[in-house]
């Protein structure tokens, strides 16, 4: 089922807010990550941001954006009652002390054994990782958040092909199609969308995977 691109968005980005319990501290990364914030309703989730904020509130309405609240990759953001600001070594202070329940990244590619490629883009000049090599390890929790495809090519894989940001960090990963979980014996498939099927994801994922019990029950 061809999907639109804001739809695919919103589906990740809703799923991923499930991921949380009231009273975590989650760090969104940039790009799709940040939507994540828009749809945690009443839940009492601690949003922070690496350039130095903790209190991120949801995205600021279209016109009422304050040129001073900014995310680490430069968008918008509003501050939520309570929110602090502090420079970059506090906020980094606070990643490596293990004060993270969960960091939500997107990926250039991850693989079956939890390996994680999201810094380097083919062709592309780019100045580093950033955040992200902190946020792997120091988070207790590691989400990947991405499409299941790029332009048709194949995210989800055996190996990890590009210059990898981290080995063995990534706990979940969730797309638009499917809901897999990264264990000692594999990739398992604990969830598919209703915007896909077990023929379709095995057809877009070259990673080898287990499909859960749970699951089953339910595609018989």
């Amino acid at each position: 089922m061809e999907m639109d691109k804001n739809l695919v968005r919103e589906v990740i980005a809703k799923r991923v807010a499930q991921e949380f319990h009231d009273g975590y501290v989650v760090n969104l990364g940039i790009g799709l990550p940040t939507l994540v914030a828009n749809y945690v309703g009443d839940m009492d989730v601690i949003f922070q941001s690496e350039n130095g904020c903790i209190g991120v509130g949801p995205a600021p309405e279209k016109g009422k954006e304050d040129p001073y609240l900014i995310n680490a990759g430069g968008g918008h953001i509003t501050a939520a009652k309570g929110a602090m600001f502090f420079d970059s070594a506090y906020s980094f202070g606070i990643i490596r002390g293990g004060h993270v329940d969960a960091t939500v990244l997107g990926a250039l590619e991850v693989d079956e054994k939890g390996n994680l490629a999201n810094w380097m883009i083919p062709g592309k000049k780019v100045p580093g990782m950033g955040g992200a090599m902190d946020l792997v390890v120091g988070a207790k929790h590691v989400i990947v958040a991405m499409e299941h495809t790029s332009n048709g090519g194949i995210k989800i894989l055996k190996e990890c092909k590009l210059p990898l940001t981290a080995v063995g960090v990534v706990n979940l990963i969730i797309t638009e199609k499917a809901v897999f979980e990264v264990t000692d014996k594999g990739l398992v498939l604990k969830e598919i969308t209703p915007y896909s099927s077990l023929e379709d994801i095995r057809a877009t994922t070259e990673a080898e995977f287990i499909v859960s019990d749970e699951l089953k029950n339910k595609i018989k």
